[in-house]
């Protein structure tokens, strides 16, 4: 089993930059990718970023290119997602998800593939 705890949401106005935080404890040899998805109101949970702890290979979603970056801190476990240059499109819940999945964005864009996932946490972007 493997447990996740995102940290790091909050209210910023459009154009600020908040820094995610997920944070893996128990059996994580057996994970391969994390991702964070995000839900906004009356939406559907969509796929942001992936990262691939060996090689460190990563993955985005097209609205969020060039404005998230997803990195990772092997030695504390941790995957971060850092957001610049947020818009009210970027309000949602974000959750963080790990996995053992193949490699490749077809794979890590697939949340039901995720074996783990942790609470979420919120992130309010004003106009």
């Amino acid at each position: 089993q493997v447990q996740l705890t995102e940290s790091g949401g909050g209210l910023v106005q459009a154009g600020g930059s908040l820094r995610l935080s997920c944070v893996a404890s128990g059996n994580t040899n057996s994970v391969t990718t994390v991702g964070w998805f995000r839900q906004a109101p009356g939406k559907e949970r969509e796929f942001v970023a992936a990262l691939r702890w060996s090689g460190n290979t990563q993955y985005y979603a097209d609205s969020v290119k060039g404005r998230f970056t997803i990195s990772s801190d092997n030695a504390k476990n941790t995957v971060n997602l850092q957001m610049t240059s947020l818009r009210p499109e970027d309000t949602a819940v974000y959750y963080c998800r790990a996995g053992r999945l193949g490699s490749g964005s077809y794979f890590a864009k697939r949340r039901e593939l995720y074996d783990y996932g942790g609470q979420g946490t919120q992130v309010t972007v004003s106009s």
